[in-house]
Formats: structure tokens, sequence, C-alpha cells
């Protein structure tokens, strides 16, 4: 897969973009003060005048304005990322491409909320893991799109990684920040069908004598009906600020949307804090992290969206009785046991309103991060980040009796819940040296990361009011653990040139067979260079050139989602009820039958190529990359 992408920045003042810390320093000429932008890169941060490889960083000063999910917070801010609604309904989230896709089970990039990677498995209920996070909490997004720079992350970064970074407290005065959006949403119009005119002109003239005795009198748009103009209020109040060396940050959040189609609802309540003092003349940093989210859904019948489209126009909504919930359905004299037209369309207004498929999550992520610079040799810091996120997800589908989805088996009701419990350790050492004899300056970072996820998923069967048990789902407590060791070397040579070498080992038990231990490590290296060509001293007196860097980069990147917590360990699963029962006598009975597995299962890998040339002219009024990247799986 070749790509080829180019951005192009004008803007009528030095453009800064995704600023996450500004190191300030003096032109000894001119005397004045310049700020250099610091991005963050994968445990660290660096002068994006150094970085070798592509990054895109975006802060809250460019954030869309009125985005209720995270994601839709940086839409058409990020060259080489594609950023896809996935639906109307309200907290539906979005699908993140990163440069496309790169495998062939899961496409979705890493994420990481303040050095915490967030577990990929998803939450029943939940529409989007992005969705449980409140937008107006997050300060900076920073992507890591090309290999040498996300293959520190190894095997779960083939498809980019974006680094999250939430607001904290500062020092200072006692602080309040409140913001309130009203929002109103409607449709932007109908699928091009016929009307109940058109549709009866086009029946009595080309239909049989049977058809034509079908046609009612109504005139009825079926799309108005099951469409509404949804509202939604999304508030937010924030105290910061400092009690005695005490830096903090307390956020609360409510935001509640109704969605176009009727039924369909949306609540999410959120809490976060954020803690960062310092201590011991500064060499020791403290920060403490609680984010906390309650959401709340009621998810619409989808099948009602295309009822609406081939549904009769001139039938009217009700039928004037009390049948099938007073809807007008199709019926068949010949069907005794309920009386409707088993091919005919349901009335999709019947179908909303017949049918209440509610979920509950509640998500918590309190993290510790400290980070140690020793007294005695300062140059070498201790960072140890530990963290716990706890989801459970709570839902029920409740189909009415009364009405034409439910009359055969009088109603229907299925409930589910699942917990998720993940469990994060990590430690590094980072060593910065700026080596005077030898104009270099070093950055060496060596570490180890420990993360244990385990799900727990209860069996959840639906139910009939006819006493039946149905649709049995396999129960599940499953654990995934991941191991890892990594290693960085970033060089600067004479502020012109850079070097960025990176390795990481991964063992994960997601492959493990039962027996092989070979498959279940693998490991990730990425190298990468820059020249800051604008250093040179043939160009250094240009003063209409700002910057001008070269990039290139080269590095192996990993993917170990497989859609199975065991996909090379044999399992079992229940048959499905309806199409693959045993038959013993006149009574079907659910199985148990082998699930597909290979025992030789190993990690998916991509290795990935990049070059690119970042440029600024015009006291950086036009600045700009162009980046050209291979991908093979």
């Amino acid at each position: 897969m070749k790509k080829f992408t180019t951005v192009l920045k004008i803007a009528p003042a030095f453009l800064l973009a995704g600023t996450m810390v500004h190191a300030q320093t003096k032109d000894s000429a001119t005397k004045e003060k310049k700020i250099e932008e610091v991005v963050l890169i994968g445990y660290g941060r660096q002068k994006k005048t150094d970085l070798t490889g592509s990054i895109t960083s975006v802060s809250s000063k460019d954030f869309n304005a009125g985005s209720s999910t995270a994601d839709q917070l940086i839409v058409g801010k990020t060259p080489g990322v594609q950023i896809t609604g996935n639906s109307g309904a309200p907290g539906a989230g979005s699908t993140i491409r990163v440069r496309g896709g790169s495998s062939f089970i899961n496409n979705d990039p890493l994420i990481v909320i303040d050095g915490v990677p967030i577990d990929f498995n998803s939450l029943s209920g939940a529409t989007n893991p992005l969705s449980l996070i409140n937008p107006n909490d997050i300060e900076t997004f920073d992507i890591l799109k090309d290999a040498s720079s996300a293959a520190i992350y190894g095997n779960r970064a083939s498809n980019g990684v974006i680094l999250i970074t939430t607001k904290k407290g500062s020092s200072g005065k006692f602080r309040v920040n409140f913001n309130t959006n009203f929002s109103v949403s409607t449709k932007m119009g109908n699928v091009d069908v016929l009307n109940a005119g058109q549709f009866r002109d086009f029946v009595n003239t080309y239909g049989t004598a049977q058809q034509k005795s079908y046609l009612g009198s109504a005139d009825t748009n079926w799309q108005d009906l099951i469409y509404q103009q949804a509202w939604g209020t999304d508030n937010n109040v924030a105290f910061s600020g400092g009690v005695k060396g005490l830096p903090y940050r307390v956020s609360l959040g409510y935001n509640e949307q109704n969605g176009i189609v009727r039924t369909n609802e949306f609540r999410r309540t959120s809490l976060g804090l954020n803690f960062s003092p310092k201590f011991f003349d500064n060499h020791l940093t403290v920060n403490g992290n609680f984010k906390g989210t309650f959401t709340e859904n009621r998810f619409p019948d989808g099948g009602a969206i295309g009822a609406s489209i081939y549904f009769d126009p001139t039938q009217p909504v009700y039928s004037g009785n009390s049948n099938y919930g007073g809807y007008y359905e199709w019926l068949d004299a010949s069907n005794s046991a309920t009386g409707l037209n088993v091919n005919g369309t349901r009335n999709p207004l019947g179908l909303l309103y017949s049918k209440r498929d509610l979920s509950s999550v509640f998500r918590v992520i309190p993290s510790l991060q400290l980070d140690y610079k020793f007294h005695f040799l300062p140059d070498l810091r201790l960072n140890i980040t530990g963290s716990y996120d706890y989801a459970k997800s709570d839902g029920s589908v409740n189909v009415s009796r009364n009405f034409a989805q439910g009359i055969g088996t009088l109603g229907s009701y299925r409930s589910y819940s699942q917990e998720i419990k993940s469990k994060l350790f990590e430690s590094y050492l980072n060593y910065v040296k700026n080596i005077n004899a030898i104009n270099t300056t070093v950055d060496i970072i060596g570490g180890y990361s420990y993360q244990d996820t385990r799900s727990i998923t209860p069996e959840a069967p639906t139910y009939y009011g006819n006493g039946q048990k149905t649709d049995f789902s396999t129960p599940g407590d499953t654990q995934r653990t991941l191991v890892s060791f990594y290693a960085r070397g970033i060089f600067t040579i004479a502020d012109r040139y850079v070097i960025n070498a990176s390795v990481r080992r991964d063992g994960s038990s997601t492959f493990w067979n039962g027996t092989d231990k070979n498959n279940l490590w693998g490991n990730f290296p990425a190298v990468s260079l820059a020249w800051k060509i604008n250093e040179e001293s043939f160009l250094k007196n240009i003063n209409t050139i700002n910057s001008l860097k070269l990039r290139a980069g080269w590095g192996k990147t990993g993917q170990q989602e497989t859609g199975n917590f065991y996909p090379a360990f044999g399992s079992y699963s229940y048959s499905n009820s309806s199409t693959s029962q045993y038959q013993f006598g006149s009574n079907f009975y659910t199985l148990l039958r082998p699930d597909v597995y290979n025992p030789n299962l190993v990690w998916e890998t991509t290795t990935t190529k990049n070059i690119g040339l970042d440029f600024g002219i015009l006291n950086n009024r036009i600045s700009g990359s162009v980046d050209l990247f291979d991908k093979k799986l």
C-alpha cells in the first residue's frame, strides 16, 4: 500500500498547533524570546523541530467547538487521519483510521490517555470507547502515524497511536470555568421514494387486480414519522487552582441528547480529578488522575429505518383497533397463529415503540504517575505509572407482547451484563544529557510494562413470553496478559542531525496454544533519521526560510487483536438455537460446539517506510509537510 500526503498551512502569524509544552530560548543577536513547540512522543516528549517521524498534534484551542464526543474534536484537523461517523445517533462515536487500514481483523488505532493504554475490547452497551470520555477535559491529541514513531508501542501500534492528554490544574488563583451548549439536530432529507399519489398511480397502471385491491386511501410519509427534531445540551464546570503547592483541577460534566430517530436517547455524566504536586525541591512530580463516567442509552430498532422506506405510503399509521398496539399491519387470514402476513413489512412506528433497548455503562480509570529526577544525577529520571481501568455495563432488550414484533412469542426479554478489569504497571528510566565535547544531546529510555485485562460476561439468553428460552450466549471469564520490554535512543548531533532508534519486545497470552511458548513473543524495531537543512551554513542566513527538515524512517509494528481472547487455544460455544440444535425425537437441544482456532497463530506484523519534508517560510506564515509512505502487511 503506497500513499502520498501533503499538508500546507497558511497563517497570518507564527503558527502553533498542538502545543503541549513550550521551551523558551533567547536569540543572542536580537535578544528576542522564541517559543519552540514540544509535542508528545511515546514515553516522552520532543521538540517539534527535532522530530524524525510523522506526528500530528492538535491542542484545545484548535478543537471543533460544540463536539459531544472526543473524536469529533479533531475532525478535519489531522492530515492522514480519517474520522467517519458511525451513525447519526448521539454518542455513536466514529471510526478512526490512521493512514488507512493495514489489518485483516482490526484497524482501530491504540488510544493512550494520560499514559494509560485503553484496551481494545468492546464493552456491551457502549457504542464507542471515546464516547465515555468528556471532550471538555481533553487538552491535546498527538497522533503517531508512522512506524518509526509508533513502534515503541509494539504489538498494538500497527494502526497508529493516539496520545490524549487531559487538562491539569496549575498553581495560582482559584478559577471556575463553566460552559453550556444547546443544540438542535434535524435530518437533512429523505430517501427519494414514491409518495402516496405516485405509488397509487403506478399500481393502478401496471398492477394486477389483486395488487390494486391492497391499496389504501391514506397519504403517509413514513420517513417523516420516524424522525424528529432532536435537542441536546452539554454542560461542564471545572474548578482549578492550587492549595499550598498542590495544583488541582476538578471537572463535572453532563451531556444529554435525543436522536433524530424517535426513541433514541443518550446521557453521559462525568467526573474528572487531577492533582500534580511536586516534592523534594521539584525532583519528584506526582500526577494523579481520576476519570469517571456514567452513560445511559436507549437504542432505536434499526429495522424501522428500512421499513420507513419500503412501507406502503397509501396505508394509514393506525388500524382503528387495539390489535398490534393499534398500528396498521399487513394481515393474512390464513395465519391462525398471529394473523400477520409473515412476508409483509412491519409498521415502522410499531417497530420503534414495541421495543425498549436500554443500556447503562459505568467506567472509572484512576491512575498515578511518579516522576523522580535523581538528586545525585539530575539527568536521570525514573517514571512509574500504575492504573486500574474498571468498566461495568448492564442492559436489557424488551419487546412488548402487544405489538406485531412480539405477538408470535408473547413478547421477549433479554438482559445482559459485562465487567472489564484492566490493571497496568509501567516503569522506565530516562537519561537526557548534552555532551558538549561532541556537540551531541542523547536521550535514552528503557522500560518495562505489564498489563492484565479480565473480561467477565455472564450468559444472556432471550426469554419469550410463551416460556421458551432461546438465543443462548456463551458465558465467559477471559483474561489477557501483556508483558513488554522496550528501549529507545535519540541522538541530536550539532542541532542538525537526529537519529532515533527503538525496539520493543512483547509477550502476549493471546497466542498461547497450551504447549508452545515460542509464538508468545514478538520483536518490533524501528529507526528514523532527520536532517535540519535550514541549520546548515548555506541556508542559516536566509531569513525567509525558517525551517526545512528532511525525514526518513523504517519500522515494524504488531497486531494482537484477533476478535478472540484465545484464538490459538481450543474452546467451545453454544450452538445456534435457531439453526443448529440437535433433534432427539420431537425435542431440540442446544449443544456445545468447538470454535475455530489456530495453534500456530503468530503476530500480525506491518512494515512501514516513510520519507517526509517539513518546511516553514516567511516567519512560518506558510508551513507544511509532505510525506510518502509504504505499508506492507
